[in-house]
């Protein structure tokens, strides 16, 4: 089915209900599903009154917020394809994408992103039509004026019928992540969108997920895991979806919209169990007791183990006592937090797991629209990230990469032939990833093939495990493994923002790094342990170039960065 069709099915359906919400100066403001719907009608005449035809691209740069979901619904409701950017991408992104992509018309929000967008196309005549909500600025590109939001919100619905359509169509045009190269816009249609979003409802209302549930969108919408599972997804459930429009606004948000789900990448949990851990060190012993007795019940019944009627009754004195005040930080209605992204680290997943924070960890790529295998909340493997959707198949390649076939899949790269030769072969998705498969057909993650470590005596590590292992102890932040062709592997550690306020000395901070990793290796194999490390002080982060837009760390940019150091320790 048509994706914005769905969209409208639920309007008839829903009507006076709670579609959308975002926070207003002083309150939380909701939209219903009636006035959603008049919206997008709005805003799919007003594309067509300038022109937009089916097969256009209409870039979308904005924060999370409803009028990105109200733009996205109407740019596939008239045939055009939604190109969503994210608001980290710098001038030199947007250039790029604007040459791949060659979009008509550009929709922002912010007149710094606006701005952004203005600069990046002086070079560029194609983009004849900018809408920003802030339209304050002054065009490079002579005769292209900048239009307020409203000419589209406020138009009148003269042209709003669906246009002619076929499940195969493309509907957005979704960027890759860029961790190796510059971003490639991977075409995902009515069909690799819906049927993913099918796919993952038949699970979900298996499990009493519905129309009661509210959504907290905090990843940013232009992912493709945030773009199906935060938006589409409940669209399709009839659930609420709460925006928020910067993950730094997240902690403060939680409480007042008391989300019942919410998609997250591993880094979220990654901080926050750095946190709470760093917090407990200078905690009164009566209170670390009671956490580590909490923790140490909750594993127990996590892996399955009996508990005694003493441990039974502790356990649920505990939970009240501190699992409720830890479920409290999360808006104390959090049914399940849905992780992708990246790897979620077993240890810390299984941290808040045992703490009434339930994690469902998933798998996916861009390429696949996203989502290829999910833990069902029936039966989690904490280690893996789940069995694959029923109408995807999956397979090892004899090296261990992990192929995938099914629906979901992309039409392709926009025009990028040899790299879709590259990526689909003989219908089948080569994802690049290394993987096990267990008789159960939980899928579990090795590492990135291209990022696979081979030693100088011969023994092939991958990195990631290693990665999120360093970065879930409390005096690192961030983690890059090295090693290739060498005799034993380092790693480049960022500390921990704890670590660098309270020490001004770079040999204290080395050795608390240093402790860190002890604990680590004591756990690894001969070949798997971190022999030295470089030190970086500052934070990978987007501003940096160090960090994709969907938190990723860009391997290649930090070791390049720390090449001389690095070279100095062999």
């Amino acid at each position: 089915m048509h994706l914005t069709q769905r969209f409208f099915n639920q309007e008839a359906k829903y009507q006076d209900k709670i579609c959308f919400s975002s926070r207003g100066q002083t309150s939380w403001v909701t939209l219903s599903w009636r006035e959603v719907g008049n919206y997008v009608r709005a805003v799919m005449s007003g594309l067509r009154s300038r022109g937009i035809q089916p097969g256009d691209r209409v870039l979308l740069l904005a924060e999370n917020r409803p009028e990105w979901a109200i733009f996205d619904l109407a740019i596939m409701g008239i045939g055009a394809y939604v190109v969503p950017a994210y608001t980290t991408h710098t001038k030199a992104d947007l250039n790029h994408i604007l040459d791949l992509v060659t979009p008509v018309a550009a929709i922002t929000s912010s007149a710094e992103l606006s701005s952004r967008i203005v600069e990046s196309s002086s070079g560029y005549p194609g983009l004849k039509y900018l809408w920003a909500e802030d339209p304050g600025v002054t065009p490079i590109n002579t005769g292209n004026e900048i239009h307020p939001w409203s000419d589209l919100l406020l138009c009148e619905t003269s042209n709003h019928e669906l246009c002619e359509w076929d499940h195969d169509d493309i509907c957005a045009l979704i960027l890759t992540s860029g961790t190796s190269g510059l971003p490639k816009a991977a075409m995902l249609t009515h069909r690799s969108i819906g049927s993913n979003v099918d796919d993952a409802l038949k699970i979900l209302t298996e499990h009493n997920f519905g129309d009661e549930d509210r959504f907290l969108s905090f990843l940013p919408l232009a992912h493709a895991y945030e773009h199906t599972a935060g938006l589409h997804m409940p669209i399709s459930m009839g659930a609420e979806i709460w925006f928020c429009e910067s993950t730094d606004k997240l902690q403060h948000y939680l409480p007042e919209v008391r989300p019942s789900v919410a998609t997250a990448v591993p880094r979220l949990y990654d901080l926050l169990y750095g946190r709470i851990n760093a917090q407990l060190k200078s905690a009164p012993k009566s209170k670390q007791w009671l956490f580590s007795k909490t923790l140490a019940l909750g594993k127990k019944r996590v892996n399955g183990q009996k508990l005694s009627i003493t441990e039974i009754l502790l356990d649920s004195l505990l939970d009240k006592l501190v699992r409720a005040k830890v479920r409290e930080r999360f808006g104390g209605r959090i049914r399940y937090f849905i992780s992708g992204g990246a790897a979620l680290n077993p240890e810390v997943g299984e941290f808040f797991t045992a703490l009434g924070v339930g994690i469902i960890q998933g798998y996916g790529q861009t390429e696949a629209s996203p989502l290829i295998s999910v833990n069902k909340p029936s039966w989690i493997k904490i280690d893996s990230c789940g069995q694959p959707f029923d109408r995807t198949e999956i397979s090892l390649a004899d090296d261990g990469e992990l192929l995938v076939r099914g629906p979901s899949l992309m039409k392709g790269y926009w025009d990028d032939e040899k790299a879709t030769d590259e990526a689909i072969k003989n219908g089948w998705l080569h994802t690049g990833d290394l993987a096990t498969i267990d008789d159960d057909g939980f899928v579990r993650i090795v590492g990135r093939k291209k990022d696979l470590i081979v030693t100088s005596g011969g023994d092939n590590i991958a990195p990631s495990k290693l990665e999120a292992t360093l970065s879930s102890q409390p005096e690192i932040e961030q983690a890059v493994v090295f090693g290739d062709s060498r005799p034993w592997l380092g790693a480049v550690l960022v500390p921990s923002p704890e670590i660098l306020s309270a020490n001004g000395k770079s040999d204290s901070i080395g050795q608390q790094l240093q402790s860190a990793v002890d604990r680590v290796n004591v756990n690894l194999s001969q070949a798997e342990r971190i022999r030295k490390f470089v030190v970086q002080e500052d934070i990978c982060s987007t501003d940096n170039g160090l960090l994709t837009p969907t938190q990723k760390v860009k391997r290649t940019a930090v070791l390049e960065r720390n090449s001389k150091q690095i070279a100095e320790l062999y």
